[in-house]
């Protein structure tokens, strides 16, 4: 692990998205809240929380972190191709959240290609990445700055 102890305790946050492209009928069959395993939106949110408190124990390397936001959001994309996933993570401490922030993402994606995979199973699981972060040294960054 990075040696951090001299750094000081400042606030950080992350925000990360993903997507699920799906048939038309998959999303349909989400949104409608119809799925055979149930609510997919509540427990693969759930799911992605649960994650980013674990992220230490799934990365190597990770320092474990005492988070104080975790928030994750499903919507239905724009394009109407299926489903983003979006989730915000927030500490204060020595280390930044973006692979707290990243894995929520990723997990809830994997939870709703599971709770989803019996009626499409050529879903796609795409674009997971940062969009934001704050805090740190490093100071801020935002996808579109490139």
């Amino acid at each position: 692990m990075v040696e951090v102890s001299a750094k000081p305790d400042t606030a950080h946050e992350a925000v990360a998205e993903g997507r699920l492209v799906m048939a038309p009928a998959t999303l349909d069959l989400a949104l409608s809240g119809q799925g055979r395993k149930g609510d997919v939106f509540s427990v693969s949110e759930i799911a992605g929380v649960m994650a980013a408190k674990k992220t230490s124990e799934l990365i190597p390397l990770c320092h474990p972190l005492a988070l104080s936001k975790v928030a994750v959001e499903i919507a239905a994309s724009a394009d109407g191709s299926g489903l983003t996933v979006t989730a915000t993570a927030r500490t204060t401490g020595k280390t930044g959240v973006e692979m707290e922030a990243l894995t929520a993402v990723s997990v809830a994606c994997l939870t709703l290609y599971d709770m989803l995979k019996a009626a499409d199973k050529a879903m796609v699981i795409e674009g997971v990445r940062l969009l934001a972060k704050t805090g740190g040294a490093s100071g801020d960054w935002r996808r579109d700055q490139r």
